[in-house]
């Protein structure tokens, strides 16, 4: 695997990290279901991964094992495309359309004393991220509800 390919996964559990976890966010972007399923998927795929191919060389005897690896190598690559997607939609830059609402949210912030750096010209979903869960962590719940 080329060195670019590990950066797309390092920067995708960084996103996955930095999204902040709340259910209204889910309605508007894919990210909370992708990261919820990778989350899930890291904890969960290995045990399953190891139980299909042990089952299935158990049912069918060692001539199946190509097959039980290739079950194997299926399972475990699961949770790396979420970590995949994630870390390419990380380093995606932002529409208009979120950019002006992220500095929105930015100014509405500042004006309520929260320090808080406004986007770049160059900004990313991670940078919105980074700053919803600043939002989330710090603006009180009635805001939220408008969404």
């Amino acid at each position: 695997m080329s060195v670019k390919v590990f950066k797309i996964i390092g920067d995708g559990r960084r996103y996955m990290k930095a999204w902040p976890m709340v259910r209204q966010l889910g309605f508007y972007f894919p990210e909370y279901r992708v990261v919820r399923a990778t989350h899930l998927g890291i904890m969960l795929m290995p045990f399953f991964a190891i139980l299909a191919a042990i089952s299935q060389v158990y049912v069918n005897g060692w001539a199946f094992l190509p097959q039980a690896i290739a079950i194997l190598l299926f399972f475990i690559s699961l949770p790396i495309q979420g970590l995949l997607w994630l870390g390419l939609r990380a380093k995606h830059p932002l529409p208009i359309t979120l950019f002006d609402w992220t500095n929105q949210l930015t100014t509405k912030m500042s004006s309520m004393g929260i320090t808080c750096q406004p986007l770049g010209a160059k900004a990313c979903y991670l940078d919105m991220a980074l700053i919803l869960k600043t939002a989330f962590e710090r603006l009180d719940k009635s805001y939220w509800e408008q969404l």
